[in-house]
């Protein structure tokens, strides 16, 4: 299917099941940490899931990838993201599976529905407001820093969404890990899988995942780190198999 493409905008072949995404080279395109979250979430089929903060709508295209049956809403405040991220879906014919929200997070519950979810995901800004931003009206700051929305506005609008032992998957910094487990335990998002990445062995990690479930039983299990280079920094074999590059 062709859409219609704006100014700066290109096609990106995500070379997996000939998804397909449209991104604006001059605003924040995805990275590495929607990859890794849409592979953590270990989404099922039948699930209905949530994606707080969607942007290019990158993790909800990847999810459907991997299960056919899940219905899956990307949620976004921004009103070009939002309709980039809805060309896309447009684009990979997944309208039935999936549907891009255009709201504030917060309003989220409201609008989709309390304890109605099995899965929600998010990849949220990881810095906190004021820590250098420029311009608070642009899109790259507004997906990097917490000027929109902040870590406890994801946590409570994640319980809210979830029905009860329904999982939250998110992707943070591990210099905000602290906040993120003292602010998932206050609604009531209970931390059972952590896994560390880091760029290369003997570097200290750049991304820490973490999945938790609402209101479950204290039980945390640390997964073995995740190495995204080897020593002659050519892509590892993991990273290799959740990129698909050995289904190419």
């Amino acid at each position: 299917m062709e859409v219609r493409l704006g100014e700066f905008e290109r096609i990106d072949d995500l070379q997996w099941k000939g998804l397909r995404i449209i991104q604006n080279t001059q605003k924040f395109c995805f990275g590495t940490d929607a990859i890794l979250l849409s592979h953590f979430a270990g989404i099922r089929n039948n699930d209905r899931v949530v994606d707080l903060g969607t942007g290019t709508g990158i993790i909800p295209i990847l999810l459907a990838g991997r299960a056919e049956n899940a219905k899956i809403y990307g949620v976004e405040i921004q009103a070009d993201m939002a309709e980039m991220a809805d060309r896309s879906i447009k684009l990979n014919r997944l309208e039935s599976r999936v549907e891009i929200i255009r709201c504030d997070l917060k309003e989220a519950p409201d609008i989709l529905g309390k304890g109605k979810f099995s899965l929600v995901v998010s990849n949220p800004p990881y810095k906190k407001a004021g820590s250098g931003i420029h311009n608070p009206e642009d899109s790259k700051a507004i997906a990097r820093h917490e000027i929109l929305c902040t870590l406890e506005d994801i946590l409570s609008s994640a319980s809210r969404l979830l029905a009860i032992g329904g999982r939250f998957a998110m992707v943070h910094r591990p210099d905000r890990m602290i906040d993120v487990l003292v602010g998932m335990r206050q609604f009531h998002l209970e931390p059972k899988r952590i896994r560390m990445v880091h760029p290369q062995v003997n570097k200290p990690p750049n991304l820490v995942l973490i999945e938790a479930a609402f209101h479950g039983r204290p039980f945390l299990n640390w997964l073995p780190p995740l190495f995204i280079y080897d020593d002659k920094l050519n892509y590892t074999d993991e990273l290799k198999e959740i990129y698909h590059m050995t289904d190419r």
